[in-house]
């Protein structure tokens, strides 16, 4: 039996396995580096060990520094969640010879899956996908190999997962830059540089089973999850079950699933991950040799807790003989990203973090059978999120009769979330929820780029988010009415590059006790009744329209609304006159966000076309592009390959031209 476990991650899944070890009266230990000292998962842990500086390679992936901290405080085994270290074969193998339990598959079936490549040399009887998966890692042969499958096609890392190290070439001309650039991505995630080349399957669906095996031979099958809705061909929602499969093609995949299991002697959770095209035949992918993020939603319909069945497995007792699923789940990613600008990571202080009621949830108790929506999380109100690790900050799950009572339960859910301090994905997903095309289920992996109207505009702040900034920007709102009756306030906020002004005129105090404005927007006139206004707490009525508003300063005078349209933040523009300010070249492009410089393009002095690449950065693990966003001349560039650069510093300039 297990009495102490040491939880080898942090973020939202470090959170998750704690809370089922509570639940099962196991003690746990975390782990944390520098930039995690305050992090939520050290808090639910009994115990926490500092094993090392920020980098993930100082720490987290030390797999040394974290056997060390389980000997040091006498665990008996470690849980590696996803990332990381969990799918290191030679670290499964060092957690196994220290004496520990290893909560996981042997590192033999790690080492058999972790590569794509010889993983689909190895399996018999599996549907493949046409590609290429040869030793020979040479560019003249990936090119020809290329040429046979033909395009599009896909450029995937051997090695790894989570959408690194992977592009999509549409024609020959792009392969030499997908090549290089996929293999740096690998090499930094994985260590793993080698590739295979996959021909590329049009709308296609991600169709993955979950399996699990024991130790006594039995392998089984949870059923499928659809994740096909991707960006960046990484996974953001994600359910079950998959409106693309009928009883008999589920029975078929789950068969496939359980047979490669079988092949390959498998112990404790796996993910099989499929291909499915539009005339229902599937195709083997990869196999995930550990946790997935998205086994909550499983865990809704089956009301099987995956955390406490790995560590029972480990634990050598029998898997359930029958597991039966109802209902529909679905779960939504939410990232510190910004959708609307390719999606680029952010970081930053979360000024508040305020997650949706989850009444039907006993904290220390996930309640299957009664639960409706959970929430897993790694982050609070206050904390940090660095470019250090994965933006991800949690997930929402969403249980329902049917998969309509789902997808509403979720979408509101998602609706009552309070992010303030930095830039997220939530009015997107949202609007992906919200399609007519993904209500219908009629999706693929292509969803995302097929619906560009997802991405067309940013949601502007309605009057109500406009007049409450303005109201809270005042201040004491009783020493106003007292002491400025009548006198008008202008207040200029900008959303992103957009100025908007807000004139609050007070009127006398309206004969049901709130106060009343009148406010102008531009040329449409508000009446306004604010009937409270404390702890950061509005509630105001505009033209009769009756809401509770929140509202929060950031250091920056940047303020933070959240009502019904979603969250907003709204930056103070002061009245007063600016000080003499440095000038920034009109061809100036900034870094989006702090990272690495790793490759340099050009040179001072070249013409460049719009859309030429001219640099690529690393953060948060994955390459960022910066192109040309015009013909020109490169007149500067200020940092070379290596050099660390701050966001919103500026890497080149390029001053237009002609040149087409």
């Amino acid at each position: 039996m297990i009495h102490k476990l040491l939880i080898a991650n942090r973020g939202e899944i470090a959170c998750r396995i704690a809370k089922t070890c509570r639940e099962m009266g196991i003690a746990t230990v975390a782990v944390y580096s520098d930039a995690d000292a305050r992090a939520l998962h050290i808090e639910l842990a009994d115990e926490a060990v500092h094993i090392g500086a920020s980098p993930a390679a100082e720490s987290y992936l030390n797999g040394a520094k974290i056997i060390a901290a389980a000997q040091r405080t006498g665990a008996d085994a470690i849980h590696p969640g996803y990332g990381f270290l969990s799918e290191n074969a030679a670290f499964a193998q060092a957690v196994t010879d220290a004496g520990l339990i290893w909560i996981g598959p042997t590192p033999a079936a790690i080492a058999a899956m972790g590569d794509k490549r010889r993983a689909k040399l190895l399996l018999k009887d599996v549907p493949l996908v046409p590609g290429y998966s040869g030793e020979d890692q040479s560019d003249e042969a990936l090119i020809t190999a290329a040429s046979q499958i033909g395009y599009p096609l896909m450029v995937k890392a051997a090695a790894g997962g989570g959408g690194k190290g992977m592009r999509r070439v549409a024609a020959a001309d792009g392969l030499p830059e997908a090549l290089a650039s996929a293999r740096r991505e690998a090499l930094a995630a994985f260590g793993d540089a080698t590739l295979i080349l996959e021909k590329y399957i049009e709308r296609a669906r991600h169709i993955e089973i979950q399996i699990f095996g024991d130790t006594h031979g039995n392998v089984i099958a949870l059923g499928e999850r659809e994740c096909s809705i991707q960006r960046r061909h990484q996974k953001i929602i994600e359910e079950t079950p998959s409106t693309a499969l009928d009883d008999d093609l589920r029975q078929r995949m789950c068969d496939a699933a359980v047979s490669v299991g079988k092949q390959i002697s498998y112990v404790n959770a796996g993910t099989i991950e499929f291909i499915l095209d539009e005339a229902k035949n599937f195709y083997f992918m990869e196999m995930n040799t550990r946790l997935q993020v998205e086994h909550p939603v499983t865990e809704m319909v089956t009301g099987q807790d995956l955390v406490r069945l790995q560590i029972e497995v480990a634990q050598r007792e029998y898997l359930p003989p029958h597991i039966h699923a109802y209902g529909h789940a679905v779960e939504a990613r939410i990232y510190a990203e910004n959708p609307f600008n390719d999606f680029l990571p952010v970081s930053g202080k979360l000024l508040l973090w305020c997650e949706p009621s989850t009444q039907h949830i006993i904290e220390s108790k996930r309640v299957w059978a009664w639960s409706k929506v959970i929430v897993d999380t790694g982050v609070r109100s206050g904390d940090s999120v660095t470019t250090f690790y994965d933006p991800t900050l949690a997930k929402i799950i969403a249980h329902g009769d049917n998969r309509e009572d789902a997808i509403l339960r979720l979408d509101y859910a998602i609706s009552q979330i309070q992010l303030f301090g930095i830039r997220s994905n939530i009015s997107f997903l949202r609007r992906i929820l919200q399609h007519p095309d993904f209500i219908a289920g009629n999706i693929s992996t292509e969803f995302i780029d097929q619906h560009t109207e997802l991405l067309a505009n940013e949601p502007a702040p309605p009057p109500a988010a406009l007049i409450a900034a303005a109201l809270a920007k005042m201040g004491d709102m009783s020493a106003y009415w007292r002491n400025n009756t009548f006198r008008p306030i202008r207040q200029t906020f900008k959303h992103d590059d957009q100025a908007i002004t807000i004139n609050l005129t007070p009127n006398p105090t309206s004969s049901n006790g709130a106060n009343s404005l009148d406010v102008h927007i531009g040329e449409v006139v508000y009446h306004v009744e604010l009937w409270s206004f404390s702890d950061q707490q509005l509630d105001l009525a505009v033209d009769g329209h009756r809401q509770r508003l929140t509202v929060v300063r950031g250091p920056a005078e940047d303020w933070w609304v959240h009502c019904s349209a979603g969250t907003f933040r709204l930056d103070w523009v002061s009245p007063l006159p600016l000080g003499r300010q440095v000038e920034e070249s009109e061809g100036s492009l900034r870094a989006p966000m702090p990272g690495q410089v790793i490759r340099v393009n050009v040179l001072p002095g070249q013409r460049v076309a719009k859309g030429e690449l001219l640099l690529v950065m690393e953060a948060m693990k994955m390459e960022h592009r910066i192109t040309a966003p015009q013909a020109g001349v490169v007149t500067g560039i200020y940092f070379s390959v290596g050099q660390s650069v701050p966001q919103g510093v500026t890497l080149l300039d390029v001053h237009a031209s002609d040149v087409e």
